[in-house]
């Protein structure tokens, strides 16, 4: 069964993401362009990420922040992000790029959105059961609170996603993801400009002592 949905849902994207780079290459030339003249070169973001079984490949997005310049003060992403920055997280225009990710193979439209590499070793074995299907350009998380949830609560549904994913499930996420993209819910986490490190479920866990 799982077999099944995996290989359907391969099918859905690779149609779908063709056809999302056929239709919007337009938009994606305008926002390039936008990118290029407000935050310089280069023009998209390129970063190792884990992919299924968590091997690394690349991710590309557009480039959403401003250099590291300490003399300018350009430090922390809260210094980098620019208003420019937050409409394209905020419309979901950055990701548009992704969607080669997604017919090459690497990732899925749907599941676990990527982490960093360095996570790999900081996730509990519960956790690290996200990395058993494709991650995602968007997922069961990203309909469920994005960035206001806590790096806890991310990965409880994105293990529940891997538990339960279904080709009903992935088009309710996706109908579900235009809803949340249109209201622009979760774009970053409380205080911050994106989110903050993961240093694994013992520092991240609040304390009640």
């Amino acid at each position: 069964m799982r077999r099944a949905t995996d290989l359907t849902q391969r099918i859905v994207d690779i149609c779908v993401a063709f056809t999302v780079l056929a239709a919007l290459s337009p938009v994606m030339l305008v926002v390039a362009v936008l990118v290029r003249a407000k935050l310089g070169s280069p023009i998209l973001f390129r970063q190792p990420r884990p992919g299924r079984y968590g091997l690394p490949f690349t991710l590309v997005k557009f480039r959403t922040m401003l250099d590291v310049d300490p003399q300018r003060g350009l430090v922390t992403d809260d210094d980098r992000m620019t208003s420019f920055g937050r409409l394209l997280r905020s419309t979901s225009l950055d990701e548009l790029p992704t969607m080669w990710n997604v017919l090459c193979g690497h990732m899925s439209l749907v599941g676990p959105r990527p982490m960093l590499m360095r996570y790999l070793d900081r996730y509990t074995p519960e956790q690290a059961r996200r990395h058993l299907v494709r991650p995602g350009v968007t997922g069961l998380a990203q309909v469920h609170g994005r960035n206001a949830l806590s790096w806890e609560e991310k990965f409880a549904l994105d293990v529940l996603y891997v538990d339960h994913r279904s080709i009903v499930l992935n088009a309710r996420i996706c109908a579900a993801t235009l809803g949340t993209v249109l209201r622009r819910e979760g774009i970053s986490a409380e205080g911050t400009a994106t989110m903050p490190e993961f240093m694994g479920s013992n520092q991240d866990r609040p304390s009640h002592a």
